[in-house]
């Protein structure tokens, strides 16, 4: 990894799918979300990029585009999404970071980022990166931690909170963990070529007797109405937005080939045996078991 690279957190060797998803009653925040990304989601498109794709938990819900690319920088994570969805065509593996995307510019019409931006030091700089590699006019799909949800209010006014919920600048309340003031969003997706378009607050209700008195489907209808709401205020501890990347974008040739190389930028990348190596600057990236290995570089 390069030297400029801000800390990423590392899943490596993680079992979060199993023990945060599959056994920690996180239903109704798996159906709240899966909610959200069908009222945001268009209905189809060729190539969707999925940052932070981890074990595969929401691939299978982009059924409308042609091929998903999963992104994460936990190579152990990427293993797991291929257990669950197989190593067919129309999804393609790749480990890295989103500040060095491993793609040439302009070749997504779709993009989503979800459960990610919350562990990013410089989020400004990772969506420019992601604008980079986007179509013009093309749908960019993004959740984040919303600081300025009604738990943090109520605890900030009863003092037992030091951070000020209301004021614009991220925290970060442990480490590599931030919460983001939805002024701040909304102003670094600008800034990153971004227009947004639609808000939408998800899983209203996280809190554990609710989960455990109500039922989930009745919940997630609930949370269904709340989302609503999302372009009025954003109160929820999580929100979903949509954002369209405006200006132009460069049109690569031979789309089908999507890497470059993160170390210089250079494209095409020449295939061999079980690697790939930039004819510009040598590097060399590994093939592992259909899994592309772009995380290490100097």
């Amino acid at each position: 990894m390069p030297e400029d690279t801000p800390p990423i957190i590392d899943y490596e060797g993680s079992d979060y799918q199993s023990t945060f998803w599959d056994q920690s009653n996180r239903q109704y925040e798996d159906s709240a979300e899966m909610t959200a990304l069908k009222r945001l989601l268009p209905p189809g498109g060729d190539l969707l990029l999925e940052l932070g794709a981890g074990a595969g938990r929401n691939t299978p819900r982009y059924a409308g585009y042609k091929r998903v690319v999963l992104l994460d920088y936990s190579l152990t994570q990427l293993i797991q999404a291929q257990e669950r969805l197989g190593k067919k065509e129309r999804y393609i593996y790749v480990a890295g970071d989103v500040y060095h995307l491993p793609f040439k510019p302009g070749i997504y019409d779709g993009a989503t980022m979800i459960r990610v931006l919350h562990h990013l030091v410089s989020p400004p700089r990772a969506l420019t990166e992601i604008r980079r590699v986007m179509k013009g006019g093309s749908t960019f799909i993004l959740e984040y931690a919303n600081k300025q949800n009604l738990k943090a209010v109520l605890r900030y006014w009863l003092r037992k909170q030091e951070w000020d919920p209301f004021s614009t600048p991220p925290v970060e309340f442990v480490d590599l963990n931030f919460n983001f003031h939805p002024r701040y969003i909304r102003a670094e997706l600008q800034e990153a070529q971004f227009q947004l378009e639609r808000q939408l607050t998800v899983s209203h209700f996280r809190i554990n007797f609710l989960k455990k008195i109500v039922p989930t489907p009745l919940l997630v209808t609930l949370d269904s109405l709340a989302q609503l709401t999302g372009n009025l205020w954003q109160l929820s501890p999580s929100v979903f937005t949509r954002s369209r990347a405006v200006g132009t974008s460069p049109q690569p040739e031979n789309p089908g080939d999507i890497f470059q190389c993160p170390r210089c930028g250079s494209y095409p990348l020449d295939r061999e045996e079980e690697q790939l190596v930039c004819s510009s600057c040598g590097q060399i990236y590994p093939l592992q078991d259909g899994i592309y290995d772009f995380r290490k570089f100097s």
